[in-house]
């Protein structure tokens, strides 16, 4: 269980751009979440993203709007809490996806930074803003782990082009020559760990995955959560995509996915 940051964990953050925590949500949550993500999958929903396949799920955005199981995970403390911690204050959703890379058919995302798409897109001021990610499988070396370049948020925002072939997704994307200069005064980790895992990291951290030629799914949670005072000036992208509703989460119980009565009356 992740409550409070150390400041071990602080200084980590602040060098690398990231932090990765096992054991934060046990067997049973998990199997709730995992079996609510496959149903929304299923779903014939606009915020359900399909790969190039016209069939596998790649990405369900605004889950919490739509799924009561989603909904107490997007105000859950173990997940809001730290990033309150980190970004200094309150904190509302700017995003909230599923991505699902489906065994076999799961395709890659490229590297990028989430930042550079939220300020060019959304006119996200600053990058008081970053993400914090649930695993809902057990994320190996085979099915398509994250992969970042510690230290490259330093970097700040790198430019960018908009890539709109590679996948089913448009993403702003960087170059090879950059990101292998990046690799080269970085490296490249890819946390893996079981399912209930949690990795926290910085949005101008350089990122990416490649596609699952594996027989396992692996299915990731991420919010993007946003200091109040930094939300979005541009209101281009569809709003289950970039959130306009900027009231600061309220925590609910620490057992609110297992407990229904502990959810607070809305």
């Amino acid at each position: 269980m992740m409550l409070a940051l150390d400041d071990a964990q602080l200084k980590q953050f602040d060098e690398e751009g990231w932090l990765f925590f096992e054991d934060v949500f046990d067997a049973d949550e998990v199997a709730l979440l995992n079996r609510e993500a496959h149903r929304i999958f299923a779903m014939d929903r606009q915020e359900v993203f399909r790969e190039k396949d016209g069939t596998t799920a790649r990405t369900a955005f605004a889950a919490q709007n739509y799924n009561d199981v989603y909904h107490r995970l997007g105000r859950h403390p173990r997940l809001v809490n730290p990033v309150k911690q980190l970004l200094g204050g309150d904190v509302y959703m700017h995003q909230f996806k599923i991505n699902a890379k489906a065994a076999f058919n799961g395709d890659v995302w490229q590297w990028h930074q989430d930042f550079g798409t939220w300020h060019r897109d959304d006119e996200m001021p600053e990058p008081r803003a970053m993400n914090i990610a649930l695993f809902l499988e057990d994320v190996t070396e085979f099915n398509g782990a994250l992969m970042f370049i510690p230290r490259s948020h330093k970097a700040g925002v790198i430019e960018a082009g908009h890539d709109l072939k590679t996948t089913s997704y448009p993403l702003w994307t960087i170059d090879d020559e950059t990101i292998t200069r990046l690799v080269d005064e970085g490296g490249i980790i890819a946390p893996k760990g079981k399912a209930g895992s949690v990795i926290m990291f910085n949005s101008n951290l350089v990122h990416g995955s490649p596609s699952n030629m594996s027989p396992f799914d692996r299915t990731i949670v991420y919010l993007s959560l946003c200091h109040v005072d930094n939300h979005i000036r541009r209101f281009k992208r569809a709003e289950w995509i970039a959130h306009r509703d900027f009231t600061p989460i309220e925590c609910l119980p620490d057992d609110c996915l297992k407990d229904e009565s502990a959810v607070a009356a809305e």
